[in-house]
């Protein structure tokens, strides 16, 4: 049998609460019992290692639903040790699983780094892809390269979701394009996410894609028309269909407060998503790196496309999902609960993960991170194995 883990002390997110001191059991690869100390029907014994985590917060693993790099690399890359060292960045900050979103593209370039991510998903390295672009509108493109960018034929579509073998998870279009709803159409059939993303589509439209099986708003409010009295757009239609989930990107750049506020309250915490929109240089410091075939820059943690005629629009963000968790909470005032599931549960349930993690439920993936009072990340266990080890250790005598 398998050496048994005990966290113990700490504040513990469960499924049903934030328990003020509770317990996680982990043996091997996976949770055995979560749960406040004072329910505690297993206690610790000796052989079994006993973590004190007195003052910490223990927290389900982050699952990215929307990142596209880190640590100086690029899922679009195709190169495997660059994802992974991509993966291996943002796991340092408690994202235990993630999607990798790909750049717009030309077809055949989307096609050959689909292949080598979906190796990665095999390996369990990823959890799927997410294709952000090329169908998405010339008009709100962004950080995509104008000329890059097509209509969503089925028949392309259909291309992208065969080279990706099974793993994509998601994409993103603009349903308003000639063969958008069917497009919607085709991945709702093959069990893929259709985001409404990168879109100048108007409120009916939205509706229309809504109803054809769209399910995910991409960064709501980026990236599409702002809301109107006269002319609601898209924010309004995705906001108020308890059938869509809304990605927000929380770095205070890309939102103002008062708009993660108002996505909280009228989508309510079941239907938030939080997510990085990473580019290269999540983990690191300023500079020029690659987003796909263009050059950013950063400057003060802020990217922005350094050339061509996009010079000027923010890419994608530096953001890591810790950092959205602690504005979300000490900054934003959500609820500790509310930011978890944000974080973990919902971005887990449109990737198809929830069995296996999203929460601290017995039978789930040992994916959790540990924070100190300031909610910063001291420790990640993704299943069970520490890849940042609390400097806490095992409580000594216990073990």
């Amino acid at each position: 049998m398998a050496q048994r883990t005990v966290l113990t002390g700490a504040r513990v997110a469960l499924p049903d609460g934030v328990a003020d001191a509770g317990e996680v059991h982990v043996e091997g690869p996976r949770i055995t019992a979560a749960h406040a100390t004072a329910n505690a029907t297993a206690p610790a014994a000796g052989g079994d290692r006993v973590w004190d985590l007195s003052g910490h917060l223990v927290v389900p693993g982050f699952v990215d639903l929307h990142v596209h790099g880190g640590g100086g690399g690029s899922f679009s890359s195709a190169d495997p040790e660059e994802c992974l060292r991509v993966a291996a960045t943002h796991r340092r900050h408690g994202t235990t699983s993630m999607a990798a979103s790909t750049v717009t593209g030309s077809l055949d370039d989307l096609a050959r780094q689909a292949a080598v991510l979906a190796e990665l998903v095999e390996q369990g390295d990823l959890a799927g892809i997410h294709f952000e672009g090329p169908f998405i509108s010339p008009d709100r493109c962004g950080a995509h390269q104008p000329e890059l960018l097509r209509d969503p034929d089925p028949a392309d579509v259909r291309k992208l979701l065969e080279a990706a073998g099974g793993t994509a998870r998601m994409m993103t279009l603009a349903p308003e394009l000639p063969g958008g709803l069917e497009s919607v159409r085709l991945l709702v059939d093959a069990g893929v996410v259709a985001a409404v993303g990168h879109t100048d589509a108007g409120y009916d439209a939205t509706r229309e894609a809504v109803e054809a099986g769209a399910t995910v708003a991409t960064h709501l409010f980026n990236a599409m028309p702002p809301l109107g009295h006269r002319a609601p757009g898209p924010i309004a239609a995705l906001l108020e269909d308890e059938r869509v989930t809304v990605e927000l990107i929380n770095d205070g750049t890309h939102l103002h407060p008062a708009m993660l506020q108002l996505a909280f309250r009228d989508a309510g915490p079941d239907r938030v998503a939080f997510i990085t929109d990473a580019m290269g240089a999540a983990g690191m410091s300023d500079g020029l790196y690659p987003l796909g075939p263009m050059q950013v820059e950063v400057r003060d943690g802020v990217a922005r496309i350094s050339e061509g005629p996009t010079a000027g629009s923010i890419a994608g963000s530096t953001l890591t999902l810790d950092r959205a968790f602690r504005r979300a909470v000490q900054v934003d005032g959500v609820r500790v609960e509310d930011a978890v599931r944000a974080l973990s549960l919902t971005p887990a349930r449109l990737l198809g993960i929830e069995h296996r993690t999203g929460s601290l439920a017995p039978g789930k993936d040992a994916d959790l991170v540990v924070l100190d009072e300031a909610l910063t990340v001291v420790g990640v266990l993704r299943r069970g194995e520490w890849l940042v080890t609390p400097p806490t250790g095992p409580a000594a005598g216990r073990g």
